[in-house]
């Protein structure tokens, strides 16, 4: 890791430079914030604001992308609140131990690591989830827990991260692939926002004991199961949507609902019911079932 220090005390910023470089950090020294801008590509820039006569903004200005440590004599507006708005990372009071200014590099180099991984996966997230699309979110309507209904969970999943996102806050992700652990996770639970995705894989009576569990929790469920009843709001997603592929096993329940909300429009009740291979009665009682309004 290559380290810029931006320092007049000679001393200092040699024995720094020498501390650095026996844990392995590659280093260099500019007296002035002239020398400081002939250098470039930098991971950590330790600068000193204590370098008379000299306006050190620039340094941050050309380093912003970089790790930017403040080495300072003491605290005011002028050495630290100012310098940190105009996009350095942090500070540290002189006189100071080694340690604790690698721990501050550590940190902020963990924390840049993160930061572009949730970024990345921000966006494999959205582009993956972008073909389903969702009526527009307006979250002072939205009352957990609640339970979304879908075809496909792929449409939930794009429901659920768009509102967290509008409302940005952190989120716990559950799969339901097995009762008893997801009990556990939510109990554990008290303030957090969670998403048990796939609860179709529960049976009926798992469900509702963890929809019990979540009345005042804020919770969401999504399910393929169009049937699941629940204690509180529902809402259907993609239920009108050409969502199946050919490739994709569906129960036969989500595939009759499929063809009737997708071709009861092109097909009158005797040319539908005999595609499916079942009598007009069955066809209107699969209406019924499956809560479906037949269109004019």
């Amino acid at each position: 890791m290559k380290v810029l220090i931006v320092e007049n005390e000679i001393y200092l910023a040699g024995s720094i430079a020498t501390k650095l470089a026996d844990i392995g950090y590659e280093c260099e020294i500019a007296r002035s914030v002239n020398d400081a801008l002939k250098n470039e590509n930098f991971d950590v820039v330790l600068l000193s604001t204590t370098l008379t006569g000299e306006d050190f903004y620039p340094v941050i200005k050309k380093f912003k992308n970089s790790i930017i440590i403040l080495l300072i004599a003491y605290i005011s507006n002028d050495t630290v609140s100012k310098p940190i708005s105009a996009g350095a990372s942090d500070y540290i009071q002189k006189p100071f131990m080694i340690e604790e200014l690698v721990r501050k590099i550590n940190h902020f180099v963990e924390y840049k690591k993160m930061r572009s991984n949730f970024d990345s996966y921000q966006n494999y997230i959205t582009n993956i989830l972008k073909e389903y699309h969702i009526p527009n979110i307006d979250i002072r309507k939205i009352k957990l827990p609640l339970l979304l209904k879908t075809p496909k969970i792929s449409y939930a999943d794009n429901f659920v991260f768009s509102y967290i996102r509008l409302i940005d806050k952190p989120l716990k992700v559950i799969f339901a692939t097995d009762y008893n652990q997801v009990q556990k996770e939510i109990i554990s639970l008290e303030n957090e926002y969670m998403y048990i995705s796939g609860i179709q894989v529960l049976n009926d009576i798992e469900c509702e004991k963890l929809f019990l569990i979540c009345q005042k929790k804020k919770a969401i469920f999504s399910t393929t199961n169009l049937n699941t009843k629940s204690y509180f709001d529902v809402c259907e997603l993609g239920v009108d949507s050409k969502s199946f592929k050919i490739d994709e096993i569906i129960t036969i329940d989500e595939y009759i609902k499929y063809i009737i909300n997708t071709y009861q429009s092109q097909f009158p009740d005797t040319e539908l019911s005999k595609k499916l291979g079942i009598s007009r009665k069955s066809l209107w009682e699969k209406r019924k079932k499956y809560e479906i309004t037949k269109k004019k």
